[in-house]
């Protein structure tokens, strides 16, 4: 395997090389840069323009900019944040890790809802609920995001009425989550995670569901599995051990863009939710031309899609025995 990984890590390289290369040069040529504003200033003179200019390095080339950004990457250094005065990977770290852990919450409950139900519907073609499922899911396919979100905030304040469950609908943390246990500050931060993860949630399964009930209807109606019943399989494991893995081979090769994609349509839940995660933060540092954080934040989905798709492969190997690493 370890091979195989460096094997495919060799074969990226180009890619990452020419990928930073246009996002860095996309955000060079915006107009403006980040002592645009020092510039309108009349208090602050050429000179002091000049001198921020020469310590943030602005005053050097594109390509310049662009080698020595890729030398200190290579070094673990992502520059420095020109707002904030601190190594980038100390200000951005902290909020990749609170988008993570949203998405990983997300997926919990995305497939814990979706793998169910898409079976259900497969296995209980035109039963009264796959009817009810299938006529509310289609609904729910139409609905806008923005307004599945409300309808979900709704149904949260709804819940809490009615079983006096405070459940947070901002932040990631209460007010006493230090003074907590590990435990209890666990807990808490999983109360805040749920409302944005089940939004999050919510917009995708209608899809995923329908689909996978189709994968599964095809694959029931296969050779191979009526094979399977007249050796007496037991039913169960026709259905999860034989249908299922061959249903969701789909979904496994689609794993890598799964990450940038979970990250980038975080960003509208956590604006909504006031959740600090990376895209609040990334539109702070896109207002305030905070040229290495952008870029760090820029060059964030590709290494989730490299990462995204080794992990696509070491799962099919897993779910399809016809996959070898070799």
């Amino acid at each position: 395997m370890l091979i195989f990984l460096l094997r495919r890590l060799l074969n990226l390289l180009p890619t990452f090389l020419i990928a930073s290369i246009m996002v860095f040069v996309i955000i060079y040529l915006a107009p403006g840069d980040f002592l645009t504003p020092a510039r309108l200033n009349p208090g602050i003179s050429a000179q002091q323009i000049e001198n921020l200019s020469r310590s943030f390095g602005l005053d050097k080339p594109w390509y310049v900019q662009y080698f020595n950004w890729m030398n200190n990457m290579l070094h673990g250094n992502l520059g420095l944040s020109f707002s904030y005065q601190q190594p980038v990977l100390d200000v951005a770290w902290p909020r990749v890790l609170n988008s993570l852990k949203l998405v990983l919450v997300n997926l919990v409950l995305f497939y814990g809802i979706s793998i169910p139900l898409g079976v259900y519907g497969a296995v209980r073609q035109y039963s009264l609920g796959d009817r009810v499922s299938g006529v509310f899911f289609y609904v729910l396919l139409g609905f806008p995001s923005f307004f599945l979100a409300l309808l979900t905030i709704f149904g949260i304040l709804r819940l809490r009425q009615l079983t006096g469950w405070h459940i947070p609908l901002g932040g990631m943390t209460s007010d006493n989550h230090d003074t907590l246990s590990f435990l209890g500050r666990t807990w808490d931060t999983l109360q805040h995670l749920l409302a944005p993860a089940l939004v999050l949630a919510i917009i995708n399964v209608a899809g995923f569901t329908r689909v996978l009930r189709g994968q599964m209807l095809e694959n029931l109606r296969s050779d191979y599995i009526r094979t399977a019943r007249s050796k007496g399989v037991p039913e169960r494991s026709v259905i999860y051990r034989h249908t299922l893995r061959n249903a969701i081979i789909p979904f496994v090769a689609d794993v890598g863009n799964i990450l940038p994609g979970l990250i980038g349509g975080a960003g509208f839940v956590e604006v909504v939710f006031s959740y600090p995660g990376i895209t609040p933060m990334l539109l702070d540092s896109l207002n305030s031309q905070d040229f290495y954080l952008i870029a760090a934040f820029s060059i964030l989905p590709m290494i989730l899609l490299f990462i995204g798709n080794a992990l696509s492969d070491i799962l099919l190997t897993l779910v399809d025995p016809r996959i070898r690493f070799s």
